[in-house]
Order: C-alpha cells, then sequence, then structure tokens
C-alpha cells in the first residue's frame, strides 16, 4: 500500500531524502485522515523549508561538514558587513543605492544565503536571536526602500519579476515562524504586484513566459500560495507548468519544434535561437523537480500524465552533455562567463535537480539516473561534490553514493547530433568532443547585461575535448585566460573586435549560413558541417566538416577565402595547461623547442603530441605554428553583470596553441588534420603512417572520408556531386557502412535547403531491408537512394540495405 498523504507530507519535517522518497515508497501503514487545509499548506512549507536548508541531519557528518562549512563562510562574511544600524541607507555599502534593480536583487540574494544559515543545523548563526531579528528587519528596510508595490520596473526586468521575489520568497519561508503577520503580508503583496503568475511577463503582458523563467515563476507562485494560504495560487502555479491558461501551448511537458523548450532529438534552447541546456535547461529542471517535489501527495500533486517529457530530458537531453559532472561549456551560453558558475557548478546543479526529480520518477527510470549520478560522482575527484552539493543536495547524494544495490553507471557513449540546437556530441569511454556551431536558426553567441564581452567565435565551430584523466580543462580559469580569437576548431579573421553585451537587456547573433548540423550512423559515427559566413565588416567564408569516428576526428576546410587584407587562420588546439603547466610538446617525433612566450613555425608538420591531451595528424602534412605563453586575464574583462559581474583580479595560465595561417586574403585555402584524444605520442606516429582513415575529397563541392577499419565512407556534400563513389543529387551529410551483404546508410540536410536528396550508390543493392517512411529505394547495379529530406528539420534519416 501507498503511503498515505498525511504520512507523505509529514516526512517534510525530516530529512532530504527521508522527505523526498516517502512518495515512491511501498509501506503497510494503514491510511490516516487527510489532513484539513491550513494542515496541508503547513505540512507543505515544512517540505519548503527542508529542500531550502536540508532539515535534520548530522553537520558533524564529514561530507555534510563541507557543505555546512562552506555556507558557513559565506554567511559568515555577510554578517559581518551587513549594515545593521538605525540610519542604514542600505544593507551592504556595495550594493549601494539599494533602489537599483541589480542591488536590491543581490541583497534579497544574501539575506536568503543568511537565513538558510540561520536554519541549517552547525553554522555559527543557526538558531541565532540577533541574527533572525537582524534578517527580519533587513527585509522590512527593503521593502520600505526599494521593492514595494508602488514601485516601477526599470532596468533588467528579471530582478523585479523572478529574481528578487524568489529569494523574498525563500527567506520567508525559512523566518515564517518570526515574521510579525504584518511583514509577510506585505511582502505577498509585493509578490502579487511583480509576480501575480506564471503565465505572463508583468512587465509586458502580452509576452508568454516560456521554458526555464515559467518554472522560476511557477515556483514563486507556488510558495506565495502556501505562505499566504491561498489554495487558487498554489493551483495556478502547477497549472502553468503545464499551461493551462493557453490550451498548453507553453507547457513544460511538451515537445516543441521551434522556439523555447525540449525538443524530440533532445536539444533544449531559450530566448528562442539559444543552445541552453546547461543553464535554462538545468534551471527549468530544477524548477520543475522542486514543484513535483514539493506539491508530491498534496491536493495540488502534478497529474499531467505529459510530465513523461521531462522524465526523458534526463536520458535524451541533459546525459549527453554531461561529462563526469561537468555541464558542457557548449549548452551554457553566456554562463561561460560566469566566474561563480564554471561548468562543475552548472553539472552540479543539474545532477542535483535530477536526484530530486527521481524521488517521485518512475521506478525504472529513477533506478538508471541513480546509476548514472553515481558514476559521475565517483569518477570525478577535481571537483567533488561535497564541495560544490548544498546540505538538501547532498542528503540525496549520499542516499545514492552509500546505496549498495546502485551500481556506478559507465560513462555514456555514443553520437549526438542536436539538430534542432546546432550542437553535436560524440562520446567514447574515455573522452569526448563537442561542437559547438551556428546557423540562421541558432546563435553563434548571446551576450548582454554585461555578459559573455568576448564570445565572438564560440559558436564558429569550436571544438571542445573532454578528458577523463583531466576533468578542469574549462573550469581552471580558462574563460579569463583563453586568447579569444584562437578558440579550437574555429577559422577566423584576425581583425579587432569590440566587447559585446555592454548594454542593457540580452542579445543575440546568427549568421548568414544556412548549413550547421549532420548525420549520425548508428548512435556511434557522426559526420557534421558548418559554412562559416563572416560577421559584418569581413568577407570570410570557410567550408568546415568534422567525421567523428571511434578513436579520431577528422577536421576538414576547404573554400577559406577572404579579401579584407587581414590574415585568416584555423585553430588546431588551445590547451589550457594550468597554472603551471610544462605539458611536452613533440613535432614529428622532436621536442617542439617552443619556449615560453615565442611562436615555433614548422614547414612541413605531419603529426604532434601534447603530453595529456593526445596527438594531432596532418595528412600530407602542413605549415603548423605552436605558441606555449602565459596568458592573464581577469573574469570582471569578460563579465560586468550587475549580479554575475566577475573579480578585476588577475588570472595567468599557461596554455600551448597550434594553428594554421592560411595567409592574407586567401583564396580557396583548405586545411586537414586529425585529432586522437588520450593517444600516445608512439600512437600517434603510428596513425600517421599507417593513416587508416583516408581522406578522398575536400574541397567547396564535397568533403569526404574513407575509415578502412570500419568500412566507413562519410561524405557532406555543399551541392550536387560526387564523392568516394557516391554521387548526390544536391547537399547532403551521408554516412555509408557495409559490413558483408549488410549495409547502413545515414543522411541528413543540415542547410535544411531541399525536399529531397538521391543518392547513387557505388555498389550493387538488391533490396531495402528496413529504412525510415522518408527512404525509398530503386535497387540495381548503380542503385538509388531517394530520401524526402523536407520539413525534417535536419534530422537524420536511416536505412538499412541488403547487397
Amino acid at each position: 500500500m501507498q503511503l498515505s498523504r498525511r504520512t507523505l507530507l509529514a516526512a517534510g519535517g525530516a530529512t532530504v531524502s527521508g522527505a523526498l522518497t516517502a512518495g515512491a515508497a511501498r509501506a503497510s501503514e494503514p491510511e490516516r485522515a487527510a489532513p484539513g487545509v491550513d494542515e496541508e499548506f503547513d505540512l507543505l512549507l515544512e517540505r519548503a523549508e527542508t529542500l531550502l536548508s536540508g532539515g535534520r541531519f548530522d553537520p558533524s557528518d564529514p561530507d555534510f561538514a563541507v557543505g555546512v562549512a562552506a555556507l558557513d563562510s559565506s554567511a559568515q562574511r555577510l554578517w559581518g558587513t551587513l549594515d545593521r544600524s538605525a540610519g542604514r541607507t542600505t544593507l551592504w555599502t556595495d550594493l549601494a543605492p539599494v533602489t537599483a534593480p541589480g542591488n536590491f536583487g543581490q541583497s534579497y540574494t544574501r539575506l536568503r544565503t543568511l537565513a538558510t544559515a540561520w536554519a541549517t543545523p552547525g553554522t555559527s548563526l543557526s538558531g541565532s536571536t540577533e541574527a533572525a531579528d537582524a534578517l527580519v528587519s533587513a527585509l522590512r528596510f527593503t521593502y520600505d526602500t526599494a521593492y514595494h508595490p508602488a514601485a516601477r520596473e526599470s532596468g533588467n526586468w528579471w530582478f523585479w519579476e523572478i529574481g528578487a521575489p524568489r529569494a523574498l520568497m525563500d527567506s520567508c519561508v525559512l523566518l515564517r515562524g518570526r515574521l510579525p503577520a504584518g511583514d509577510l503580508a506585505d511582502y505577498l503583496s509585493v509578490v502579487d504586484r511583480f509576480c501575480p503568475d506564471a503565465d505572463r511577463r508583468t512587465n509586458s503582458p502580452a509576452l508568454s513566459e516560456t521554458g526555464a523563467n515559467r518554472t522560476d515563476k511557477a515556483v514563486i507562485v507556488a510558495l506565495r500560495g502556501l505562505l499566504g494560504k491561498d489554495a487558487a495560487k498554489v493551483a495556478s502555479a502547477r497549472d502553468a507548468l503545464s499551461d493551462v491558461r493557453d490550451g498548453g501551448r507553453n507547457s513544460l511537458f511538451r515537445y516543441t519544434s521551434s522556439g523555447d523548450g525540449f525538443y524530440e532529438d533532445g536539444s533544449f534552447v531559450q530566448h528562442g535561437v539559444v543552445a541552453y541546456t546547461g543553464s535554462y535547461g538545468t534551471v527549468l529542471l530544477g524548477g520543475a523537480a522542486c514543484l513535483l517535489s514539493l506539491l508530491a501527495g498534496s491536493p495540488w500533486a502534478v497529474a499531467d500524465p505529459k510530465v513523461s517529457v521531462l522524465y526523458d530530458a534526463v536520458e535524451r537531453t541533459f546525459a549527453p552533455v554531461i561529462f563526469d559532472g561537468l555541464m558542457m561549456d557548449a549548452v551554457r551560453g553566456r554562463a561561460v562567463s560566469r566566474e561563480r558558475a564554471g561548468d562543475h557548478r552548472d553539472g552540479a546543479a543539474a545532477v542535483a535537480a535530477i536526484l530530486l526529480l527521481a524521488s517521485g520518477a518512475p521506478r525504472a527510470q529513477a533506478d538508471r539516473w541513480r546509476a548514472l549520478v553515481k558514476g559521475w560522482l565517483t569518477r570525478n575527484r577535481t571537483t567533488p561534490f561535497a564541495a560544490l552539493f548544498t546540505p538538501p543536495q547532498l542528503a540525496l547524494a549520499k542516499a545514492v553514493l552509500n546505496a549498495s544495490d546502485i551500481p556506478a553507471g559507465a560513462r555514456t557513449t555514443g553520437s549526438f547530433v542536436f539538430a534542432d540546437m546546432d550542437r553535436v556530441v560524440h562520446r567514447r569511454p574515455g573522452w569526448a568532443c563537442t561542437l559547438s556551431l551556428s546557423s540562421t536558426r541558432i546563435s553563434a553567441y548571446e551576450a548582454g547585461n554585461g555578459e559573455n564581452l568576448h564570445g565572438w567565435y564560440t559558436g564558429d565551430g569550436m571544438t571542445y575535448l573532454y578528458d577523463g584523466d583531466g576533468l578542469g580543462q574549462y573550469n581552471d580559469g580558462f574563460w579569463p585566460t583563453v586568447d579569444p580569437y584562437r578558440l579550437p576548431g574555429t577559422t577566423v579573421d584576425t581583425r579587432a573586435r569590440v566587447d559585446l553585451g555592454t548594454g542593457d537587456g540580452t542579445s543575440t547573433y546568427r549568421p548568414a549560413n544556412a548549413v550547421a548540423g549532420g548525420a549520425v550512423l548508428d548512435g556511434r559515427h557522426t559526420a557534421a558541417a558548418m559554412e562559416v559566413v563572416g560577421a559584418e565588416g569581413s568577407t570570410l567564408r570557410a567550408r568546415k566538416a568534422w567525421f567523428l569516428l571511434d578513436n579520431a576526428v577528422v577536421a576538414l576546410g576547404a573554400g577559406i577565402t577572404a579579401s579584407d587584407g587581414r590574415t585568416i587562420e584555423t585553430v588546431v588546439e588551445n590547451r589550457n595547461l594550468g597554472a603551471d603547466g610544462r605539458d611536452r610538446l613533440l613535432v614529428d617525433g622532436e621536442d617542439a623547442g617552443v619556449e615560453e612566450g615565442r611562436t615555433g613555425a614548422f614547414g612541413r608538420a605531419g603529426w604532434a603530441h601534447l603530453d595529456g591531451t593526445g596527438g594531432y595528424v596532418f595528412p600530407g602534412s602542413t605549415a603548423l605554428r605552436a605558441l606555449r605563453e602565459e596568458r592573464t586575464g581577469t573574469w570582471r574583462a569578460i563579465n560586468t553583470g550587475a549580479d554575475t559581474g566577475g573579480s578585476a583580479d588577475p588570472v595567468t595560465r599557461r596554455y600551448v596553441t597550434l594553428w594554421m595561417d592560411h595567409g592574407i586574403s586567401p583564396t580557396d585555402a583548405a586545411y586537414a588534420y586529425v585529432l586522437l584524444p588520450g593517444a600516445s605520442a608512439a600512437a600517434t606516429a603510428v596513425w600517421s603512417r599507417s593513416r587508416p582513415v583516408r581522406i578522398v575529397a575536400n574541397d567547396a563541392t564535397a568533403q569526404a572520408v574513407e575509415d578502412r577499419r570500419t568500412a566507413l565512407t562519410a561524405v557532406h556534400f555543399w551541392g550536387a556531386g560526387s564523392a568516394a563513389g557516391i554521387t548526390a543529387s544536391g547537399p547532403a551529410t551521408v554516412l555509408v557502412r557495409r559490413r558483408g551483404a549488410h549495409v547502413s546508410v545515414a543522411v541528413a540536410d543540415p542547410g535544411r535547403t531541399q525536399a529531397q536528396v538521391s543518392l547513387a550508390l557505388p555498389f550493387r543493392v538488391r533490396s531495402l531491408a528496413a529504412a525510415d517512411d522518408t527512404v525509398s529505394l530503386t535497387p540495381g547495379a548503380r542503385p538509388v537512394l531517394t530520401v524526402a529530406v523536407g520539413g525534417s528539420r535536419g534530422h537524420t534519416h536511416h536505412a538499412e540495405l541488403i547487397r
């Protein structure tokens, strides 16, 4: 028998793991009388407090002690600088004037931190009467001075409608036993003014909220309803998740085919055109998990059967872009510029949200998720979870880590083309490679409100390489110190650029190219392509392709042309070696001899190797440049945001950069290189000599490779033409793999310009064994596959043939 609703709700006052797993547990307790409505509110508020503070736990437990110490350290810094004087004009001197949206928004955030410390066992402020009185007074001051119903929105709307009310409601939950009734009534009224529901933007009522913003507001409205004992408010928060008001048009539990939300291919988009799984997507996941858990077993429990979309997103959307607990930067948007939100912290937020969601998910899915999480947490020794999770999150993590019946899941492997957000992720047992692409559909970058000031080329084919033995590459001072003009994988015009996003509001840039994406075969191999079209002021054009194979990534470039009188470069690598790294660089088996701060030129380099990273092969040899340097920058130089701005303290890291110089104003220049992640120098040399992957085309018509080991041929056609024996009627990405009498084919149109594509294959085919409905075959000695690619939004079409 399921636990009764009263038992389920009452568990909220215990530990997080106990409170949230009760709903999925089975027990033989008899049903008890249902609680009254007022008692329902009180029990849910106890649960909300547990979600914030962790409930009852042993603060001397070594793992909890780390989280408690981190919270206490933050709280002590804030407590020591909080102005508690009678004549104060602000709460903290660095947040003056308090009437500025960013300042009162951050003031509430800091007060929430102090309130959490007050409510958490083991902190120096825990249960302090002085602290509680000071917090009650500070909340009153902020309301009277800055954030009240008579105020008018200015500046960034987010502080008014999400940031401030969420922190205020959280604080009220924690301090509800100490708040005067009149104060609470005032705070509920200001939330009613600026966040009356989760469906609309208050300062623009015609604008419906979507994605993460809708989720944030739903949590705010739910907490406001519980604190005010307003059943209609709580119900409206629940209904907002499904968008009952507008018939589900903006439901979080539906797949979309354009704009914000989850896509069936695993993509997640926010702000209409930005790949945002790791930032807004994580916020949505966390907020939805919070509400599902908070309201479980109550009269307002979420009962929408389409919540399965959210459950499916854990493995379809999030797991492919989490590497040993790190959230891949290619899906974090402008958040990469936030000093206090690195890939490890956004990854931890996603992991915590998955664990919270698992507390009420179907058993089979929850078991798989917990195994995934256990694998992530046990493998990540670079950023241990205890240093990143809050006490309530630690409780859920420890329950998984201590459970002998939950295995540690292996790393996700496979190849993923997220066509709806222009991202490619290729995962092998020891490493992962991610491509950040862009097009007329998906932005090359987002900047604004002082964030991501140097994001110019992050969507131009930037290639991220994740190594299981070195998880600090992108969270160890990478973004403030990397040369933003030389991001790995990009082909760039070396002109100087001005800072992005220095004004209020956010903006995006979508380039003029249509092609960005690719096709995946058997979930194992991918061919991807992107046409680079220079932004305003640059005539650069380049056609780039990547072939992601079992132990290699082949990168090809062709048609590289510009006429602006500037040098064009293709960056092979720009590796962060840390603060004192001295990783050896070999070129053709010899020490490169490149001293710190010097550039080396190698006229006919056949291969290179960087210790701790892997090998680089240059088929046919190439003119290679190498630079070993120390770079110093500041987080402030890339983010001056009101609540996310970085420190002005200098950060210094060492780098090895490899690139090809195409010269000034090149015409039809080209390049070819192969990444061998994790390969030894000896293995790289062998690969260079044996060339198991052959480049068979690299021009403005087609780029193609043949992998003899796997009998794989992969081609990207930029137009009608022939390559590797395959003839295409128009632009397409094609992979063909032969295994005896069986042939597997994958086809996509990443430019989305064709209604159908015909492919003539260079071998006899007798029949079609299996295929998508969009594929037809004309068999024979020179068979033709016809694929109806129109309307498929760049997704892959599959066929199995019999020879």
